[in-house]
């Protein structure tokens, strides 16, 4: 088994940590679908805190704050994650304090004097749930190789995925239920909407089980080098660390001018992935987008009613789980870019019947096609970022990565809305979309891939790293 620097066995790249790195995206998941997505957000601009129309625009200011917040602070949070090199820390803090605050929701009761204390709650969740989203991506390096980066991102999205429709139908049978017909299981009262607010402590120590392992497993790794880690990824890694010298720590005036100076290096050094931070950044939002309208195309042009949504949302997610571990073996094998390129493609193949023939069933055709395909685009955007960072500043790095994405999130809607303006129907805002992802898909064209991610690389790197570990297996008996 490989040492780590301290000298101690190497176990940041066994199962039990992809497993225990794995589940807080079960735990986070939860939170994104049900109090951000399906529950608590449609709770909040509901008639019980006023008009809906004015919620909803309370609900839109609240979140945009948020946004703005999360784009000029996410970064430096990341940075200076990397710079004391404790990112397992601050994935526990800020994960604690969205347990917290997803707690205090409970105590959001149906009444508009309560409006501004659950938009509050849930705005401010969005920041630190975006923070903990900073350090959870930048511990991929350290739970993965090179040779099977691609595997364990996919690993990591397919079970959020999954930990979505899970928590999704543990909450449709024991708070929500099936209509009068087919009560929910544990029978609560609907006064003061208890059992709407109850879900927010069902959440909460769903986030808390499973991100409490990660926690556990990797407190004590949070500075991992194997020995056996190439001369050129060590040489990569002291080149990283070195701009966080105890002379460089300083207040948060510093780390905003170090940020400076990494935007600056990169566009001088790195202008690859800076044109990256920015490709993905728009292809993204035509992926989030996709999520976003689906449910108001579903109800809005296609009839469907508010079971048949959840219905294809619990169905979307599944295949965009499936879609997302086949990609992350993908990935592995033709890289990141390819794996991007061909995403992207699949997904505007796949909305061109819907526009020739727009039908029910063909939506729900579509609609899982395009869902198998985000994915993968998803996971390999992920590990295209993780595979070009210097080892020491991938924190800031995915930064960068949460800012840039911040920074494009009105593409998607916009065009949506333009489009809908323009041909009168709400299917066409579709077309918007795939303009947006048809943007991205050519601003990655010109990128340069990785060099890690060329499986006959990968695979004479994967050997020499599992031969020399063999070896110091074998001499650890003799050494002790």
């Amino acid at each position: 088994m490989a040492q780590s620097v301290s000298g101690g066995p190497d176990h940041s790249t066994s199962k039990r940590s992809v497993t225990a790195w794995a589940l807080w995206d079960v735990g986070s998941s939860c939170y994104d679908a049900v109090m951000t997505t399906f529950i608590f957000t449609v709770y909040l601009t509901s008639v019980y805190f006023g008009d809906p129309a004015h919620t909803s625009q309370m609900l839109s200011y609240g979140m945009t704050a948020a946004g703005v917040l999360i784009a000029l602070l996410a970064p430096v949070t990341g940075q200076r994650a990397d710079r004391s090199g404790r990112n397992i820390f601050w994935l526990g803090v800020n994960t604690l304090i969205l347990v917290a605050l997803t707690v205090l929701c409970f105590f959001v009761y149906p009444s508009p004097q309560y409006l501004w204390l659950g938009v509050g709650l849930i705005s401010v969740a969005a920041i630190f749930n975006e923070f903990a989203v900073v350090n959870y991506n930048a511990v991929l390096p350290r739970v993965s190789t090179p040779a099977n980066i691609g595997k364990i991102s996919g690993i990591g999205w397919s079970a959020g995925y999954f930990g979505g429709i899970v928590a999704l139908g543990l909450v449709l049978l024991l708070f929500i239920g099936f209509g009068e017909s087919v009560p929910a299981l544990l029978n609560l009262p609907t006064d003061d909407a208890l059992n709407i607010r109850a879900i927010a402590l069902f959440v909460a120590a769903w986030v808390l089980v499973f991100c409490t392992p990660v926690l556990v497993r990797m407190r004590n790794r949070n500075e991992f080098l194997p020995s056996v880690l190439p001369v050129r990824e060590r040489r990569s890694l002291e080149r990283g660390m070195a701009r966080f010298t105890p002379s460089r720590r300083g207040s948060l005036v510093e780390s905003y001018r170090e940020l400076w100076r990494t935007v600056v290096r990169l566009r001088r050094t790195q202008p690859q992935t800076l044109k990256f931070l920015v490709a993905s950044a728009v292809f993204r939002d035509g992926l989030v987008g996709i999520y976003t309208f689906g449910g108001i195309l579903a109800a809005g042009s296609f009839g469907f009613t508010t079971t048949d949504v959840l219905l294809f949302g619990i169905a979307a997610n599944a295949v965009a789980g499936v879609g997302a571990i086949v990609g992350g073996y993908l990935d592995d094998y033709l890289g990141p870019k390819m794996l991007i390129l061909l995403s992207l493609g699949a997904i505007m193949l796949s909305s061109i019947p819907l526009f020739m023939a727009p039908s029910g069933q063909m939506f729900w055709v579509c609609g899982l096609l395009l869902c198998m395909f985000i994915g993968p685009a998803q996971s390999a955007s992920r590990t295209f970022l993780a595979r070009i960072a210097d080892p020491g500043t991938e924190g800031e790095l995915f930064g960068l990565y949460s800012t840039t994405g911040r920074a494009t999130s009105f593409l998607a809607p916009l065009f949506f809305g333009v489009f809908v303006t323009l041909y009168g129907q709400q299917i066409w805002g579709m077309l918007g979309i795939m303009l947006v992802v048809a943007l991205g898909l050519a601003l990655t064209i010109p990128l340069q891939a990785p060099s890690a991610t060329r499986s006959r690389k990968a695979r004479r790197l994967r050997k020499k790293i599992e031969k020399q570990r063999a070896q110091q297996n074998y001499r650890a008996p003799f050494e002790s």
